[in-house]
């Protein structure tokens, strides 16, 4: 565990499988996104505080860029601002790889040259009180 310093960031990466699609042309539901920024928000407040924290709220949510099964995305999460108990971070979701399958190669994919944002938000946790005890 480190301290709660602001600029901290923490990235994931992941996999869109095609079982996640629910829309026409193998999108995935924002819902996906906003999943993937709760995941990265418990990793920070590990590593920041020591405990997985709880989401308090999100703030400006935008859902920029489609986001489909076969693509490869990368979570970004910065700590912006740091409170008694409260965090605030800025929440990305870029993609960089994208799945583009066709007859002759049905698993065909390439990693962008340019990653895509997805989403963005803001986000708010709350992490428990420090004790002295608290390693």
């Amino acid at each position: 565990m480190t301290a709660a310093e602001v600029g901290t960031t923490v990235t994931h990466r992941r996999y869109v499988p095609y079982s996640d699609a629910h829309y026409a042309g193998n999108l995935v539901d924002g819902a996906y996104s906003m999943k993937l920024f709760g995941d990265v928000a418990t990793e920070m407040c590990i590593v920041t505080d020591g405990d997985e924290g709880l989401f308090a709220s999100y703030a400006d949510v935008q859902f920029r860029e489609p986001v489909r099964a076969g693509d490869v995305l990368e979570i970004v999460c910065t700590l912006t601002r740091v409170g008694t108990r409260s965090r605030t971070l800025d929440l990305v979701v870029r993609v960089v790889g994208r799945g583009e399958p066709s007859d002759e190669r049905p698993g065909a994919a390439r990693m962008l040259d340019a990653p895509l944002v997805a989403t963005t938000a803001t986000g708010t946790v709350v992490v428990p009180p420090q004790t002295r005890d608290t390693p």
